[in-house]
């Protein structure tokens, strides 16, 4: 047990840092950061060190009884992260959808982290409180719908999405539902989306207790959209049959290639049967801040609720989703509760807000914080350059891709394209032969580069077609990039088929 000294106003403990030694620690952290930031170009992509390698590093001793210096720990840790990790923030890296950190959410989560307030209930985070309320008006304002839309911060796209499906659900879904469950209340609930949706459709359905058979994978379009007039028709048809519509998913911005369904007809489809209009926009949501694209984007006001990803488009440090909601009280009506231990539920000037009553989390930390820094710093004009400037990057590379003999472009939108390494020599004669062979020289030279650390790229499939993809949500990458990550392409895809070839023989 540990002993309390018997000074009254002194208690010594091994986790403090003195004043002094917190100084110069934190300056000496902030000089090798902001030397990593000016000097990161330079860094590889990545090392592509192996799980076993890396746990060499870490080394495998158990848990330290005595502790060490804070000094030694910080030295150590840098140099673990700065040498063996994958920066996301390097200007040639575009796989995912995972953005540059801005640098003042950077030191944003610093301070965040040292006032740490419990973001779940205002009288544990008062200013706070407000930072986020203000931070989700900002966000409805920056996408164009109504700054009236309430909502939440969350960690990202997953739970963004699931925090407006079970919004949805006890919206539109058995009004008994909350207090008998799905299995007494008769309800046979049915989601729709394009088959493009990202996979936390089928999550939500499985871990909410409706089951994967209760999702509509609705087939797209010649533009790779969410086809309504499938939708329609099958909307209807599982009326018919006893179903129970109760949402439809639109995208803005599928994570493959970046297509826009038509949200306005989904809107039109959604309002005759009385469906939830939710609009997984954490993505390309903020490419509708963008005037010549504002087309696309017709009907994103009329959604339900929408899903979007500061730490996306918007530059956020990791993590920072959010669920935009047009009416709030949906999310009250799904999430609040009142045991008799929560002391929050206080009448104040100016209108209290309790964020737990809000979604899934009850302690939530600041997350808020550097979205709201990173609005004022950059303001939307400023978006608006970079943004504009990630989409005429992705078209440069497309443009590249479709003039370069040994590569084929495929799709581009909004700021991702995808292309094919195409070689001119040495492929099988026979379509099939010559389908699958390219196939797997485009999935090995997509591992090639990943492990090569001058550029990384993610895969996705077009029409059952193998394709490199890039997508730039990167404030860091230039033409320059762009023209150099096609020529490490086609070099490294020359030597990627020349080894195939020779594995053959």
């Amino acid at each position: 047990m540990g002993k309390v000294v018997d000074k009254p106003e002194y208690r010594e403990t091994p986790i403090e840092i003195g004043k002094e030694e917190f100084r110069k620690i934190g300056y000496q952290l902030i000089d090798t950061i902001a030397h990593f930031f000016d000097t990161i170009k330079e860094y590889p992509v990545t090392r592509g060190e192996s799980p076993l390698q890396l746990q060499k590093l870490v080394g495998n001793s158990g848990l330290p009884e005595n502790g060490l210096s804070a000094e030694a720990i910080i030295t150590k840790t840098t140099e673990l992260l700065l040498n063996h990790s994958l920066f996301n923030g390097h200007p040639k890296f575009m796989g995912y959808i995972t953005s540059s950190p801005a640098p003042i959410g950077v030191l944003a989560d610093m301070l965040a982290a040292a006032t740490n307030p419990n973001v779940g209930a205002q009288i544990l985070s008062p200013i706070a409180t407000e930072i986020e309320k203000q931070t989700v008006r900002w966000l409805a304002e920056f996408i164009g719908v109504s700054p009236n839309y309430g909502g939440i911060l969350v960690s990202g796209g997953n739970i963004a999405n699931f925090t407006a499906f079970l919004a949805a659900r006890t919206a539109k879904g058995p009004k008994n539902l909350k207090e008998e469950g799905l299995n007494n209340s008769n309800s046979n609930l049915v989601a729709y989306c394009s088959k493009t949706t990202h996979t936390w459709v089928e999550k939500a359905a499985i871990l909410f207790g409706q089951g994967s058979k209760s999702v509509r994978w609705i087939p797209t379009d010649s533009e790779n959209r969410l086809d309504n007039t499938i939708l329609s028709r099958t909307i209807l048809q599982d009326q018919k049959d006893g179903y129970s519509p109760f949402m439809v998913v639109g995208t803005a911005g599928d994570v493959s290639t970046g297509v826009v369904d038509n949200l306005k007809e989904i809107a039109s489809i959604c309002e005759k049967h009385n469906l939830w209009f939710h609009i997984d926009g954490a993505y390309g949501a903020p490419a509708a801040i963008i005037h010549e694209l504002k087309g696309i984007f017709e009907g994103i006001e009329s959604a339900d609720s929408i899903a979007l990803d500061p730490h996306k488009w918007l530059y956020a440090p990791l993590e920072a989703g959010c669920t935009l909601v047009k009416n709030p009280k949906h999310l009250t009506d799904t999430y609040s509760s009142h045991p008799e231990y929560y002391n929050f539920s206080k009448e104040e000037e100016g209108q209290s807000l309790n964020f737990y009553e809000y979604g899934l989390q009850n302690s939530r930390g600041f997350r808020a914080l550097k979205v709201w820094m990173a609005l004022q710093q950059i303001g939307s004009n400023g978006y608006k350059k970079m943004i504009g400037e990630d989409i005429e990057l992705a078209k440069l590379m497309f443009e590249l891709a479709t003039n370069h003999p040994e590569l084929q472009a495929m799709t581009q939108n909004l700021s991702i394209t995808t292309f094919r390494y195409l070689p001119t020599k040495g492929l099988p004669t026979k379509s099939v032969n010559k389908a699958n062979y390219l196939n797997t020289l485009n999935e090995t030279l997509l591992d090639n580069l990943q492990q090569g650390g001058e550029v990384f790229l993610s895969n996705a499939i077009i029409q059952e077609q193998y394709c490199l993809r890039g997508c730039i949500v990167n404030f860091r990458t230039s033409v320059k990039d762009i023209k150099q990550i096609i020529e490490i392409v086609v070099s490294v895809g020359a030597k990627t088929h020349q080894e195939l070839n020779k594995s053959k023989q």
